[in-house]
């Protein structure tokens, strides 16, 4: 297999590397596969809170292998979404550290995390319209949802290319930093920090809600989660100390 997925451990956070420089990170079969299996194993993993995805530099990724892209056709494409899309449907929380390029898929890839933080040398870049090719995983939809529709459709149908600060700037990043790696792996600590059955529980509610039109069936979404968390050991520890800091204050 041309290229591999680095994983490596900071803590609770699992900093998750796709790796093949000499192509800038382009997604083959054999690597997409290798990153749904990683995901998968820091999803298994009871001591892993948090994932950090992002590529080894010069690149975060540079989309699909063209030579591959090229001869396939629906189980092929389908193969090669496997990376990003186990990314978008991984229940833990996930920060894009996006150092530098992000091409058509590669550019899905960094939508499918939660959060994104942008590096200095950060683009994020549709590209499908110019190879000839539709738009496809979702790039539409995850866009649009992200960025509203007329920063979608000027990337998109117009080829606008990002920069961190005009990321940031059209909320596609949450930040750009120097770092960010570094920034994006601090950021992630945060949700690892927390209890991981909440921070999944709690990232799953929120992609109910989302879709919901009404408060109140976001209330009645949240209550039986909030109610289990309640009763859990991690709330009445950290409620102990809450008191006893108030106690002796």
């Amino acid at each position: 297999m041309s290229g591999e997925v680095i994983l490596e451990r900071r803590g609770a956070v699992a900093v998750v590397t796709v790796s093949d420089p000499e192509r800038r990170n382009a997604l083959t079969l054999d690597l997409s596969q290798a990153l749904a299996d990683t995901v998968a194993a820091c999803e298994a993993d009871a001591e892993v809170g948090a994932l950090v995805l992002t590529g080894a530099p010069p690149a975060f990724c540079a989309g699909a292998d063209l030579t591959q892209l090229g001869e396939s056709r629906e189980e092929g494409l389908r193969r090669i979404y496997r990376g990003f899309l186990s990314v978008a449907n991984c229940s833990l929380p996930t920060v894009a550290a996006v150092n530098g390029a992000a091409v058509g898929a590669g550019l899905n890839l960094a939508l499918a995390c939660d959060v994104r933080v942008a590096g200095p040398k950060a683009r994020f870049d549709a590209r499908f319209l110019n190879l000839g090719i539709h738009p496809g995983g979702g790039m539409t939809w995850m866009l649009q949802r992200l960025a509203g529709p007329q920063t979608a459709k000027a990337m998109v149908l117009f080829g606008e290319i990002l920069d961190a600060e005009s990321a940031v700037r059209h909320g596609l990043a949450w930040s750009h930093a120097e770092d960010a790696v570094d920034t994006a792996v601090a950021l992630a600590e945060r949700a690892a920090s927390a209890p991981r059955e909440l921070a999944v529980a709690t990232k799953s509610s929120m992609r109910v809600t989302a879709s919901l039109g009404v408060h109140a069936d976001a209330v009645e979404t949240e209550l039986v989660p909030q109610i289990a968390s309640m009763d859990s050991p991690a709330f009445a520890e950290r409620l102990a100390a809450l008191k006893g800091r108030i106690s002796r204050s």
